[in-house]
C-alpha cells in the first residue's frame, strides 16, 4: 500500500488514521441517519467501527481531518484504487459537529490536488448514493462531472441502490478557489 502522506488545508491538518480514531468517529458512525447512505449500516460498538476502519485487506488509504483550533476530528476521507493505473476512488464522512460548514470541500479539494498534482493520477471519481443530495452537491462544488447513473447497481441495508457517478480528469483538474468554500 501507499504511504499516507499528511495534507494540510487552512483549517485543517488531514493526517493517517490510527485505530483510536473510531473513537472520534463513532458518534456519527453509529447513528442510522448518518449512515443511510454508506454501503452499510450504522456501527454497534467502538471496536466494530475500529475493526472496520483498520482491515489491513483494504487497499485504501484513509485520511483523518483534524481542526487545527480545537484538535477535533471533523471527518474521514479516503482513496483507493479504481480497475486501471492512475484512476482513484475517493470517499468522505463529515462528523455532525462539521457537517455544513465547508469542511468536507476543503477536505477534499486537498485530497484530490494531492491525487492529480503530487501522485500524477489522471482520473478521480466518486461513487455516491443516488439520493444522497448533500453528497452530490459537494461533488458538483468540487468540479466534478456527473458521468452516468447505475440503475440497481448496489444492494447496502437500505435495499437495491441507484449510483451516480461523479469524476474528474487531472488535465481539466482546477481546484476551486477557498473563497468559495
Amino acid at each position: 500500500m501507499q504511504d499516507t502522506p499528511t495534507l494540510n488545508t487552512p483549517r485543517f491538518e488531514m493526517r493517517k488514521l490510527v485505530r483510536q480514531d473510531a473513537a472520534a468517529l463513532f458518534s456519527t458512525l453509529s447513528d442510522d441517519a448518518q449512515c443511510l447512505y454508506m454501503s452499510r449500516g450504522a456501527f454497534g460498538s467502538e471496536a466494530e467501527l475500529a475493526d472496520w476502519l483498520t482491515d489491513p485487506t483494504w487497499p485504501g488509504r484513509t485520511w483523518i481531518a483534524v481542526d487545527r483550533t480545537t484538535g477535533a476530528v471533523a471527518g474521514r476521507y479516503v482513496a483507493f484504487p479504481g480497475r486501471d493505473d492512475g484512476v482513484f476512488e475517493v470517499g468522505y464522512v463529515t462528523v455532525i459537529d462539521y457537517q455544513g460548514r465547508g469542511a468536507a470541500k476543503e477536505c477534499m479539494i486537498a485530497l484530490m490536488s494531492h491525487l492529480f498534482e503530487r501522485e500524477q493520477r489522471r482520473r478521480v471519481y466518486a461513487e455516491i448514493d443516488a439520493e444522497n443530495a448533500a453528497s452530490i452537491a459537494l461533488a458538483e462544488s468540487l468540479g466534478l462531472v456527473r458521468e452516468g447513473c447505475l440503475r440497481e447497481h448496489e444492494t447496502t441495508h437500505k435495499g437495491l441502490c441507484d449510483m451516480v457517478i461523479y469524476g474528474a480528469l487531472r488535465r481539466e483538474w482546477r481546484a476551486p478557489q477557498a473563497s468559495t468554500i
